[in-house]
C-alpha cells in the first residue's frame, strides 16, 4: 500500500514545468486543491508559474540544479506546506530516491511505491522480473556493470540488427540501432555518454531489433486496495530516433480479443510489483502477427500521450492519480471501461525539419492555438516565451478526437493548419504532411515509417506572393506627405523598393515591391505576419516561413567575405548548427584530420549533434568540453595541407 487510506490532499506541489505542469494544475484547480509550482531562473515568467496558486524558485536554469534536484524539490515542499508532490513525467517522475524522500518527510508521492520504481526503472531487472510471470520479452543481453567489451561479446548471442538501450532511460534518449558488429564500439561509447548525461547512469542493455515493429502501449490504473484495470491501448509507432511524434487510441491494428489479451498481460505486470497509480506497459508488436507481442518496459508515471486515452475513455488520468494517492479505491471496474471513438495527438517541437530536425531557439512573437469541436491543446506557450536549450524541445500537444479515425485525423489536420507559433521554427509543416501520408491514413504503421517518409518529403518554398507580402510588411508607412514617403513615391511610375531576402533553407534572392502593391493584397486573410529584427515570419495554412531581410551592412559584409572564397569550396570553419553545450571534443589542436572526421559533439535539448571536418588538413579546436556555444559559433577550423586547396 503506497499511502495510508483517507489522506486529504490539501495542496500539491507539481515538480515539473511546461505543458505537463499546466495540465496537472488544471485538474488540481477543478478539484479545489491548492497548486504549487516550482521554477528555475529560465522559467520565472513561464505559463505554469502564473497558473499556480503558489510558485517557488528552485534554482538556476540547468535541470541538474533545479528540476532534477531532490533537495530543492523537498525544500520547496517544506516551505509551502505541500501535502503531496506530483512529478509529472520526465525529470524525477520515476526516481525512487524522490519517492523515498517523500515517505521520510511525510509527503504523499503521487506515483507508485519504491519497489515498483526500483524494479521497473531498471530495464534489465524489469525484463527478468516480468519473464518470471509468464509475460513474453524480447531476446537480449545486459546486466549492471558490463563493460563495452563484455557487451560486444554478448552481442554475438543477441544477433544483428540490435538495439542499444540505456537501462535507466526513457523517451528514446540514447537508444541506437546497430546493424553490424563494426558499428557497435562507437555506438556504445555515444550511448553511455548520453545515458550518463540524461539519467545519471550509463548502464546499457542490448536487445534484438525487430524490423518494422509496431509500438503499442497499454494504460493501467491500480489502487492501494489491490484493484487493477487497463484503459485500452495507444498506438505509438510513428517515431523518429525512437522519439514518439504522433500517437493515437485505440490502435488501428488490434482486434477486441487481442486488446483484451494485451491488457490482461499489462495488468499482470502491474500486479507483479504491487503497482499503485497510473502506469503504462509498452509492448513491441509484429505488424504481420498481432497475436505476438513482447514486453519492452513499464513507465511508472503519466505518459506524454495520455490525452488520447482520456479522450476515448472519458477518464481524467490526473484526477485518478490524485484519488489513488489519497487512498481512495478505483470508482469503476474493468467491465465499466469502454473505448468510444478515436483520438490522435501530434507533438509540436521547436526544431527545424529541413535541417535534420535540429533544435530551434527563439522568442515567440506571435501565437495562435487551435480551437474547435473535438480539439484539445496542452501547451505552455505564451507570447514572449523564450525558447532556449535548457529543456526538452516539445512546445505543445495538439489532440483531436472524433467518432472514428478518419474524422479524428481530419480534425487534427485542421487544428495544425490553425496553429501558429512565430519566432521559433517548429515541426508543424512536417506533422501536416506526415498525417496526410497514405500509409498513415490507412493505419499501416511501424516504427520505421517516418524514416521512409522523410526520404521523399518536400517542404514548401516561399512563392512570389509570400515574398511580396513579407517585403510589403517591412516598408515604412507614410505619414501622408509624399516628401516623407519612404516607399518610393515620385512623379510618374513609382520607384520599386528592392529587398534582399533568404529563407535559411536555400532560397536567396531579391524581391521588388512597388507602391501600388503596398496595401498588402499579396497575402490572404488566413496569413499571420510578425517581424523581429531582420526576420519576418509568415504563417500560411500549409507552411511557416522565416524570411531574413539582411541590413545593408550585413549584405556588404557577406559580399566582402565572398571575395576571398573560391567558388564551390568547402568552408574550413566548423560552426555550431544550434546553441548548446560541448559534450565531447574528439580531436586536439594540431591534429591531422580527414574530411568527415568527427571533431566535436554538441548537446542541446537532450539531443546530440556531431560536427565533422569539412576538409582534410590540420585542425584548430576553439572549445573544450562543457563550453556553452551559440548558434553559428566557430568551434574549429581546418588549415588545408600544404599545396591543397580549401
Amino acid at each position: 500500500m503506497a499511502v495510508p487510506e483517507s489522506v486529504t490532499l490539501e495542496s500539491v506541489l507539481v515538480a515539473n514545468r511546461g505543458e505537463i505542469a499546466c495540465r496537472i494544475i488544471r485538474t488540481l484547480r477543478a478539484l479545489g486543491i491548492r497548486s504549487i509550482a516550482v521554477y528555475s531562473d529560465a522559467d520565472a515568467a513561464a505559463k505554469h508559474v502564473g497558473l499556480a496558486d503558489v510558485a517557488v524558485r528552485i534554482g538556476p536554469a540547468p535541470a541538474a540544479q533545479s528540476y532534477l534536484s531532490i533537495d530543492a524539490i523537498m525544500a520547496a515542499a517544506k516551505q509551502t506546506g505541500a501535502s503531496a508532490i506530483h512529478p509529472g513525467y520526465g525529470f524525477l517522475s520515476e526516481n525512487a530516491e524522490l519517492a523515498e524522500a517523500c515517505r521520510g518527510a511525510g509527503v504523499v508521492f503521487v506515483g507508485p511505491g519504491v519497489e515498483a520504481l526500483e524494479v521497473m526503472g531498471d530495464k534489465i531487472r524489469a525484463k527478468a522480473h516480468v519473464a518470471e510471470r509468464g509475460v513474453p520479452v524480447i531476446p537480449g543481453a545486459g546486466v549492471a556493470g558490463l563493460t563495452d567489451a563484455e557487451l560486444i561479446a554478448a552481442a554475438k548471442g543477441v544477433g544483428y540488427p540490435l538495439l542499444i538501450k540505456p537501462s535507466a532511460g526513457g523517451g528514446g534518449k540514447g537508444m541506437t540501432v546497430v546493424r553490424k558488429a563494426s558499428e557497435l564500439p562507437e555506438a556504445l561509447k555515444t550511448a553511455r555518454r548520453v545515458s550518463l548525461s540524461a539519467f545519471g547512469d550509463d548502464t546499457l542493455l542490448l536487445e534484438r531489433y525487430v524490423d518494422r515493429p509496431r509500438h503499442i502501449e497499454v494504460q493501467v490504473l491500480a489502487d492501494s486496495h489491490g484493484n487493477v484495470v487497463h484503459l485500452g491501448e495507444r498506438e505509438c509507432s510513428l517515431q523518429r530516433r525512437h522519439q514518439k511524434i504522433v500517437e493515437e487510441a485505440p490502435s488501428p491494428l488490434l482486434t477486441a480479443e487481442q486488446r483484451e489479451r494485451m491488457g490482461a498481460s499489462a495488468c499482470e505486470v502491474a500486479r507483479s510489483v504491487n503497482y499503485v497509480g497510473a502506469g503504462t506497459i509498452e509492448f513491441l508488436v509484429s505488424d504481420a502477427a498481432p497475436d505476438e507481442f513482447f514486453f519492452m518496459e513499464m513507465n511508472t508515471r503519466l505518459q506524454v500521450e495520455h490525452p488520447v486515452t482520456e479522450a476515448v475513455t472519458g477518464i481524467d488520468l490526473v484526477e485518478q492519480q490524485l484519488r489513488i494517492a489519497s487512498g481512495e479505491k478505483l470508482g469503476f471496474a474493468q467491465s465499466d471501461v469502454a473505448l468510444t471513438g478515436h483520438a490522435v495527438e501530434a507533438r509540436l517541437y521547436s526544431e527545424d525539419p529541413e535541417r535534420d530536425f535540429l533544435p530551434s531557439t527563439g522568442t515567440v512573437i506571435a501565437l495562435r492555438e487551435a480551437r474547435g469541436t473535438g480539439i484539445r491543446v496542452d501547451s505552455a506557450l505564451i507570447d514572449g516565451l523564450v525558447v532556449g536549450t535548457d529543456y526538452d524541445p516539445m512546445l505543445a500537444k495538439i489532440i483531436a478526437a472524433g467518432a472514428n479515425r478518419d474524422e479524428a485525423l481530419g480534425r487534427l489536420d485542421t487544428a495544425l493548419s490553425e496553429t501558429v507559433v512565430l519566432g521559433v521554427r517548429t515541426n508543424r509543416e512536417f506533422l501536416q504532411k506526415l498525417i496526410a501520408d497514405p500509409d498513415v491514413r490507412a493505419g499501416k504503421l511501424d516504427t520505421l515509417l517516418i524514416e521512409r517518409f522523410l526520404a521523399g518529403i518536400h517542404f514548401e518554398q516561399p512563392d512570389a506572393a509570400t515574398l511580396v507580402t513579407a517585403a510589403v510588411s517591412r516598408v515604412p508607412a507614410s505619414n501622408g506627405s509624399p516628401w516623407s514617403d519612404a516607399r518610393g513615391w515620385r512623379v510618374g511610375e513609382p520607384l520599386p523598393s528592392r529587398f534582399r531576402v533568404s529563407d535559411g533553407h536555400g532560397f536567396d534572392g531579391t524581391v521588388e515591391v512597388r507602391a501600388r502593391e503596398l496595401p498588402n493584397e499579396a497575402g490572404t486573410s488566413k496569413d499571420v505576419i510578425a517581424s523581429h529584427g531582420t526576420t519576418t515570419w509568415i504563417a500560411t495554412p500549409t507552411a511557416i516561413f522565416a524570411l531574413e531581410f539582411p541590413t545593408r551592412e550585413q549584405q556588404l559584409a557577406d559580399h566582402r567575405s565572398g571575395l576571398t572564397r573560391v567558388a564551390g569550396a568547402a568552408d574550413p570553419n566548423i560552426r555550431t548548427p544550434m546553441p548548446g553545450t560541448v559534450a565531447a571534443v574528439e580531436s586536439k589542436t594540431g591534429d591531422a584530420v580527414e574530411a568527415g572526421q568527427l571533431l566535436v559533439t554538441i548537446e542541446a535539448m537532450k539531443m546530440e549533434h556531431k560536427l565533422v571536418s569539412s576538409i582534410a588538413g590540420v585542425v584548430t579546436i576553439d572549445v573544450v568540453q562543457g563550453d556553452l556555444v551559440a548558434l553559428d559559433q566557430i568551434v574549429a577550423s581546418i588549415r588545408p595541407h600544404e599545396g591543397a586547396s580549401a
